[in-house]
């Protein structure tokens, strides 16, 4: 049954992709956008998509996206007749949701009567067990409970268990608790975690599961008493109790638990009258029993996973159902079709307890396994018409990620007939893609997805925990050599060019004269030493001091130019290895087939004032090398000429600084250099006098 009254505007009360995603799908119903945004954000994607934009103003969340009625004011001065609350932020807040319908406005989301009875991880559990929804074993703690009695519904539940925040998520008022010994400093951590975080130090006790599975189930409901499981998602592997890695169908689940589960996630939502997008999340046993964790009355981060196995457009959905239309004939009897799997791709660093960072995004450039991104993933039908990557992201090259907001940069989907297929694909796009500027979460994700246990589907919420070396860099060791040395051959046409137009640059006709281009390495400096030959072959590569014996230079496309891209292919120890380079801000990208290692460059000669102290022979002005006096490995005294300088239309002699053995010879006849540019260095001899 239609509304009186459809909606035509909606404004969007959150920021980022979950924004974005919410306008795509109101462009493809013909309804317009509105986007509400902060200082930070006033140039981010998500507000110029928008048809019209609404500053908040303020920097944090508490001044801009959490204030209530400076939002309702936005929908009512441009005219909006519906608020999208999109995750976090107000989107499970029941006073918000019913300060949108006191203004005449449309809450797109379940009743605040529903927000309310889920809210609450207590009354959740008594409201299951009403309606028969399997809940693990447990205690509400009263708030004047004695250490006695605590103790006594401890040992009644048994141990392993964990002690729970009544309010909030995110693992914040979680303690879990392996002996009666450590049960009274867990309660009391617990307590302080929850009244500092959510203002509500009501906690309880849960008995915990030995390795379990977090598996959810999608449900929608409308307002004509249809109210459908559209399948499960499992998110096992977490860190801090926050997903990273989601995926649809669980690989565990089959079509009988499906029914089962589906069933008891129905009856939940029909408990609390829900009305539109929600997920009953439970946690899985070994043994097929499960058990009601809780209930996310919004829709979820990890909604695509879903949208990708059943060809529903979820966001629709929503505005279908907030319009007070009855779910659509294909929204009843889903069956999973193929898996598809979703990342996190978080600017953190995983090697650093996952810390988070900030900086500028440089590039996010992902593709599919045939090289290009794949837009639409299903056909008008529902039927899926063919495999490929999603990516669904509130950033762009060039934008900031500041300290203000979630970290995460993109969700990245992949889906196909297999789990395998989809999986592969997935790490295939973030090893090859570009995604500069910021340590991210890019490497650990791809180990993950590569992991011989999450292949053999054996990923419960223990995963992290269990496998280790899962953040170390997937570029090290010999592949780590390859790519500086790609990236300093890639850049050699930025040299200045030789005294003939018709030899590459990098070739030197003194065999011991050669480049050097220095890295800062993931262990420290790294630096490259090559010579070609007049026809640009290699004739000598050293990387870290470690020479590399048969390496070709099989080709070059584009070279790198200072800000540019471009790609080079080397053949090393008989395999021809293409990789892509990215040279930006001083910073080397190189990407293979292992994966990409960022490589920020080292000022090819140090300071004057530097170079002298390391007995360096500087370039006193720019110039052209007309002759080299000396080789590599002489023994020098002080005062020696070691090369001549031409420079307006003179020659000056450049000596040895001091006594020793001409180490290094950072040029050859012909160079063009730079003033302070390093000619030489001068090991000086141990005993002075000599």
């Amino acid at each position: 049954m239609a509304t009186d009254s459809p909606i035509t505007k909606v404004l969007v009360a959150n920021r980022g992709e979950i924004a974005r995603r919410v306008f795509a799908g109101c462009r493809r119903m013909g309804i317009a956008t509105v986007a509400v945004f902060s200082e930070p954000d006033a140039g981010a994607p998500f507000v110029l998509e928008a048809d019209e934009a609404v500053a908040l103003g303020g920097t944090t969340a508490a001044e801009s996206y959490l204030r209530s009625e400076a939002i309702i004011d936005a929908a009512r001065h441009t005219g909006a007749d519906a608020v999208h609350p999109g995750y976090g932020f107000l989107a499970e807040n029941a006073g918000f949701a019913r300060a949108v319908a006191d203004a005449g406005l449309v809450w797109i989301g379940p009743p605040p009567e529903a927000i309310e009875a889920m809210g609450s991880k207590v009354g959740a559990r008594a409201m299951m067990e009403a309606a028969g929804v399997p809940v693990l074993p447990g205690a509400h703690l009263e708030d004047d409970a004695d250490s006695a009695a605590i103790a006594a519904e401890a040992e009644r539940i048994g141990f392993p268990l964990l002690v729970k925040a009544s309010a909030g998520g995110g693992g914040k008022g979680m303690r879990a608790v392996a002996a009666a010994t450590e049960l009274e400093s867990a309660v009391a951590g617990a307590i302080r975690e929850a009244e500092s975080a959510f203002g509500d130090g009501t906690i309880f006790l849960e008995r915990m599961l030995e390795r379990p599975r977090h598996v959810e189930i999608q449900v929608f409901a409308d307002r004509h008493g249809n109210t459908v499981s559209l399948g499960e998602r499992e998110c096992s592997i977490q860190r801090r109790h926050q997903k990273v890695v989601e995926e649809a169908p669980s690989p565990v689940v089959d079509a009988e638990l499906r029914d089962r589960m589906g069933q008891a996630a129905v009856n939940a939502a029909e408990a609390v009258g829900y009305v539109g997008a929600g997920t009953v999340e439970f946690l899985l046993g070994d043994d097929g029993a499960f058990f009601f964790l809780e209930m996310n009355t919004r829709l979820q981060v990890e909604h695509p996973v879903t949208e990708m196995v059943t060809g529903l457009d979820l966001v629709r959905l929503q505005l279908l159902v907030a319009a007070g239309e009855p779910l659509p004939p294909e929204a009843h009897g889903t069956e999973p079709r193929g898996h598809a799997i979703e990342v996190r791709l978080y600017a953190e660093d995983a090697a650093n307890d996952f810390l988070p960072q900030t900086g500028t995004l440089v590039a996010l450039e992902l593709a599919d396994g045939e090289g290009e991104p794949l837009a639409a993933f299903a056909a008008p039908d529902g039927s899926v018409a063919a495999r490929g990557l999603r990516i669904d992201s509130g950033f762009e090259a060039g934008d900031v990620v500041s300290p203000h907001y979630d970290p995460m940069l993109a969700k990245v989907i992949a889906w196909a007939p297999t789990r395998a297929e989809a999986a592969a694909m997935l790490a295939r796009a973030l090893r090859r893609g570009a995604v500069d500027g910021l340590v991210t979460n890019r490497d650990f994700l791809v180990r993950v997805l590569s992991h011989p246990a999450f292949a053999a589907g054996e990923t419960d919420t223990g995963f992290l925990e269990r496998h280790e070396g899962l953040a170390e860099p997937l570029v090290a060791g010999p592949e780590l050599l390859l790519a500086a040395a790609a990236a300093a051959l890639a850049s050699r046409d930025t040299d200045e060019p030789g005294p003939l137009p018709f030899v590459p640059a990098g070739w030197r006709n003194n065999p011991s004269a050669g480049i050097a281009r220095a890295y800062e390495g993931p262990d420290g400096p790294l630096e490259v030493r090559y010579r070609l030959t007049r026809d640009g072959s290699i004739a000598e590569l050293a990387v870290g001091g470690e020479r590399l014996g048969e390496v070709a230079l099989a080709g070059a496309a584009d070279p790198a130019a200072p800000g540019g891209e471009g790609s080079i292919v080397l053949v090393a120890d008989r395999v021809r290895r293409e990789f892509a380079i990215r040279r930006r801000d001083g910073v080397s990208y190189v990407s293979g087939a292992g994966g990409t290692a960022t490589l920020p460059e080292l000022p090819r000669y140090p300071s004057d004032e530097e170079a002298a102290g390391e007995g360096a022979l500087v370039a006193p002005m720019p110039g052209r090398v007309i002759r080299l006096d000396r080789a590599e490995g002489d023994v020098v005294d002080r005062g020696d000429v070691i090369a001549v300088l031409e420079a307006m239309k003179m020659e000056h002699e450049l000596t040895a600084p001091a006594a020793g053995t001409l180490s290094e010879l950072r040029v050859g006849a012909g160079d063009q250099v730079e003033s302070g540019a390093v000619i030489g260095v001068i090991e000086p001899d141990e005993d002075p006098e000599t």
